[in-house]
């Protein structure tokens, strides 16, 4: 009769184990691959997953360090297609081979990867480098006559649809519509850098990157990250006159994120690309920000998973 009993007060705990396991995933889940900036400070550069309905579908961001982050976070890669690019520094698209290869390796199908980016700009003086557009660096990396074209057909036919995002782009732009997942972008501003900031929709839920902005690129993200579920800011400088001062014209600074999130109504805040100087005043970072918004507000770290 005990065991009855027993039996019986364990009904309830099972029921709720079973539907635990069956209950279905996030609309959208961010996993932080690299949370850090071009500095070697032991964070990987930037980088992020987003996973769809549980299935890891999209990069962020390439930075160095992330293919073995990728690893530790045992993401499965048969389905990984999309790739936005925020811009084509060295810390945000360093990993970009690896990480291709890693793909290119996942499955023995045909792939087809759809790489999202800044158009190209030409040089202001003349001895400024001039910045490819995403599509001319891709056909630099795995074109025929590219530094890794092997990859093409390397383990299975390998292709790229390449979309190059221009400057011009004032309003929000769709990329990607199919399936219920909605994909939109506007162009930043990172000094002489094009730069894309990005938005995910899916299920109800979305994901906002700003990429590295500078004030001139503050309008653009108010209007695409408005009633945005996760707004991920990335976190370089702190607030004037802490930081040098070449660098605020080329990021954001803790008030004016502060100040975003709350214009945006952002359910949740994520500070990436860390900084070691944010990172070491991490009291100072959060008062200023907390001046404006008081929603949820999380550093990054790599690995970390955060659902909207």
């Amino acid at each position: 009769m005990k065991l009855l009993r027993r039996a019986f007060l364990l009904l309830p705990l099972l029921a709720s184990v079973a539907q635990a396991q069956t209950a279905a995933p996030p609309a959208l889940e961010l996993v932080v691959l690299g949370s850090g900036g071009p500095g070697a400070t032991g964070r990987a550069g930037s980088s992020h997953a987003v996973l769809v309905d549980g299935v890891p579908r999209i990069l962020v961001d390439a930075g160095p360090g992330s293919f073995a982050r990728l690893g530790e976070a045992k993401l499965a890669l048969g389905q990984l297609d999309i790739l936005l690019l925020t811009h084509l520094h060295a810390d945000h698209v360093g990993e970009l081979p690896g990480l291709v290869k890693a793909r290119a390796v996942s499955s023995g199908r045909p792939i087809t990867l759809k790489i999202f980016g800044p158009a190209g700009q030409k040089a202001r003086q003349r001895d400024d480098a001039d910045f490819p557009s995403t599509r001319r660096l891709v056909e630099l990396l795995f074109g025929k006559q590219g530094a890794f074209g092997y990859l093409r057909d390397f383990s299975a036919p390998l292709s790229f649809q390449v979309t190059d995002i221009p400057a011009s782009t004032r309003q929000p732009r769709v990329l990607l519509d199919e399936g219920g997942l909605r994909i939109s972008a506007i162009a930043g501003h990172h000094r002489d850098a094009p730069a894309v900031i990005y938005r995910i929709d899916h299920g109800g839920k979305s994901l906002t990157f700003s990429g590295d902005i500078d004030p001139q690129g503050h309008a653009a993200l108010r209007r695409i990250a408005a009633d945005t579920s996760l707004l991920v800011v990335n976190s370089v400088v702190l607030d004037p006159p802490d930081s040098p001062p070449v660098l605020y014209t080329l990021h954001t600074a803790p008030t004016q994120t502060g100040e975003i999130a709350a214009d945006v109504r952002a359910g949740q805040l994520l500070l990436a690309h860390l900084s070691p100087a944010v990172d070491g005043r991490r009291e100072a970072v959060q008062a200023a920000i907390r001046q404006h918004y008081a929603g949820p507000l999380v550093w990054a770290e790599d690995g970390l998973r955060i659902t909207p």
